[in-house]
């Protein structure tokens, strides 16, 4: 008999701990030692579901959406459903007062079938096609974000009453930050640069088309922004050229979007964006730029996504075999990889992993997550600290995968995307459910 069966209580206090700025807020260690995420144990989603799997705890997306609504009551908060799109996903947010982004055709369809108020979804797409843009108007959303000139052509002609538009425009504000991703630079293909003249020029074409309704400008400056103060700088630019539109043109735009891109955690060494910081950075700004301007204040909109998401999900996996490479690494290689998480290979993300169907027994030893494809590059985490003892058949748990995961998985080897499992409040159902060799086999012609 061990110490830990005399005394079980002390099961919970020696698992490691869970770090709250990555794993879900209704994750904890169980009277076993197994992970539950929303009431419900890791390990039996695995064993119902199979693995991988990606687990989403519904209580801590809406938790999330309520941040954003209480920090910045007076804006719009739109959720960016590249992120993470299927129908539950766009009902909760819906129901948590959230607008909605989508930049596909496929995200407009999903958005409409579950429930979406269409004048509350914003249409983005820096190469949306004519099918795109005449599925939109049909559908009637809210507003169409401008993102080049043959849209401006396009839409003006397939219009036949007015529709609310956004330009986007680069301010050329680099962001600069830690892993992060930049798109308000003006050397890169969204949007038109404020700079030499090329933002006015596509806001004078749209104003010469009678249908399309400018109501605002829109920008975004790139992905996982840890410092407030590039957004003050936004605030001020964006502001400026709107003055220049009035100046110009004697038109005040009312809307100012701000995109989104607001930094999270994804391991001990990330910093996440703080988002009460954000809020009084960009109301000084907007104080600041509106008096010097003598311009009227917009309303705001975000577009957060990874920052709804990310921390909501972890994909659970199961341990194929594990490796000891005699003076190298310790490869703890499971069933999933580069197919249902691409991030680790396009931009060097470095996750946390922790074992999560049982209390582990033995000293913490650097290792290798190794994936099942047919790549040396897939890895899930490198020089990560396992238990000694993690054998085949573990179960493993990597938190921050809600956003940016099931959206860019893939195929690979004929390997079939992971299913989508909502957990709330003790219960487990599946969201999408896991494909299949013979999905696959399905979008071939016959031989």
């Amino acid at each position: 008999m061990t110490l830990l069966d005399i005394f079980p209580s002390l099961r919970s206090a020696m698992s490691p701990r869970l770090d709250p700025a990555v794993w879900p807020i209704n994750t904890h260690h169980d009277e076993h030692g197994r992970i539950t995420v929303g009431g419900v144990a890791l390990s039996d989603v695995a064993d119902q579901y199979g693995t991988p799997s990606y687990v989403i705890d519904e209580l801590d997306v809406r938790h999330r959406c309520r941040t954003y609504r209480e920090i910045f009551p007076e804006a719009e908060i739109a959720y960016a459903g590249k992120a993470l799109m299927t129908r539950a996903l766009a009902s909760w947010v819906s129901q948590e007062g959230l607008a909605l982004d989508v930049c596909s055709a496929g995200e407009l369809t999903i958005a409409l079938s579950a429930g979406v108020d269409p004048r509350r979804i914003i249409m983005h797409g820096n190469a949306k096609t004519p099918a795109e843009l005449t599925a939109a108007i049909d559908a009637g959303v809210g507003r169409i974000v401008i993102d080049s000139y043959t849209e401006i052509v396009v839409l003006g002609s397939a219009l036949d009453h007015k529709q609310d538009v956004l330009v986007r425009v680069t301010p050329d504000i680099d962001v600069h930050g830690h892993r992060a991703v930049r798109t308000g630079v003006a050397d890169q293909k969204f949007g038109f640069p404020i700079d030499h003249g090329q933002a006015d020029a596509a806001i004078k074409r749209v104003l010469d088309q009678p249908h399309l309704n400018l109501i605002g400008l829109h920008c975004h400056l790139g992905s996982q922004i840890t410092d407030p103060e590039h957004f003050g700088a936004a605030v001020h630019r964006m502001i400026a050229q709107m003055a220049q539109v009035y100046h110009d043109h004697g038109l005040i735009l009312t809307e100012l979007n701000l995109g989104g891109g607001h930094a999270v955690s994804y391991g001990f060494d990330d910093v996440p964006l703080d988002l009460t910081q954000l809020a009084s950075t960009v109301e000084d700004a907007l104080d600041e730029a509106c008096a010097r301007h003598r311009f009227p204040r917009p309303k705001i909109t975000l577009e957060p996504g990874r920052a709804i998401v990310a921390r909501s999900g972890v994909t659970v996996y199961r341990v194929v075999s594990v490796k000891h490479i005699e003076g190298g690494r310790t490869f703890v290689c499971v069933d999933g990889g580069m197919s249902d998480n691409p991030r680790v290979c396009l931009y060097a993300a470095r996750y946390s992993v922790a074992l999560a169907n049982r209390h582990p027994v033995g000293a913490q030893v650097p290792v290798t997550v190794a994936g099942r494809h047919c790549e040396s590059g897939d890895e899930l985490a490198v020089d990560v600290p396992l238990p000694a003892d993690v054998r085949p058949g573990d179960v493993l748990a990597i938190p921050g995968t809600g956003a940016y995961h099931h959206g860019l998985a893939s195929s690979y080897n004929s390997v079939g995307r992971p299913p989508i499992i909502a957990v709330c409040n003790g219960s487990a159902r599946e969201l999408i459910r896991r494909e299949t060799i013979d999905d696959l086999l399905r979008r071939e012609s016959s031989l």
